[in-house]
């Protein structure tokens, strides 16, 4: 993977729409070249471009306020006190819902049966081919990461090498300041947040981003 220079895209382009389309770019969803990068693998997956443009704010706010109470509790718990907990919460309310229509029953002497019925006929079985299917798509990607993997340890590209090797260091010294949870957590923020915002100041933003890629191309031309 190629670093892209900032100042050789032109100034209306956003940065994080352009790396998301370059990560797209690399996992198949759209094909190279064209304009609109961010846009055309926004439309390959269009669930997530909603998600995090927060067109439905109540499953937007579900799923954000979720994963962060989940990675909030996983900084201050260990990953075995958070699932026990998670999964005693859920029992908790479906063994209650459950007693709770029990009693409404033996007292209207209803017989609706079990609460929970509609969903415990769902089949959730997973047929082998579906199960194949899985695999290979999960396969395509092993086999791709593991091709990376070797072209950089064993220095098929020594730039490539050598960028991977200054990543590292760099990683280093976030290492030294944060942990993996503190990291997305920020992630995770700047996911739910950036896009909104980049959307509603669009025009200042690309106006204020061409400014500085400007300076740095002259800086760095000098």
């Amino acid at each position: 993977m190629r670093l892209v220079v900032p100042g050789q895209h032109a100034m209306g382009n956003c940065c994080w729409t352009q790396c998301f389309g370059l990560l797209c770019q690399e996992r198949g969803l759209m094909q190279t070249g064209g304009s609109g990068t961010g846009s055309k693998c926004f439309r390959a997956c269009p669930r997530v471009r909603d998600l995090i443009f927060w067109r439905d704010v109540k499953k937007t706010g579900f799923v954000f306020g979720t994963t962060l109470i989940m990675l909030l509790s996983l900084a201050a718990f260990s990953v075995i006190s958070v699932v026990s907990y998670l999964i005693l919460a859920l029992l908790s309310v479906t063994i209650s819902f459950r007693v709770y229509k029990s009693v409404i029953q033996a007292v209207q002497k209803s017989e609706e049966g079990h609460p929970f019925k509609a969903y415990l006929d769902v089949d959730i079985t997973l047929s082998s081919e579906a199960f194949h299917n899985y695999m290979n798509a999960a396969m395509v990607h092993v086999n791709r990461a593991l091709k990376l993997i070797i072209r950089l340890f064993l220095v098929e590209d020594l730039v490539d090498s050598l960028k991977l090797a200054v990543f590292m260091w760099l990683m280093t010294y976030v290492g030294a300041v944060f942990n993996g949870i503190t990291l997305l957590i920020l992630a995770e923020l700047l996911v739910f947040s950036v896009p909104i915002v980049y959307e509603k100041y669009k025009t200042q933003i690309d106006h204020y981003v061409g400014i500085a890629r400007d300076q740095t191309k002259s800086i760095v031309e000098k």
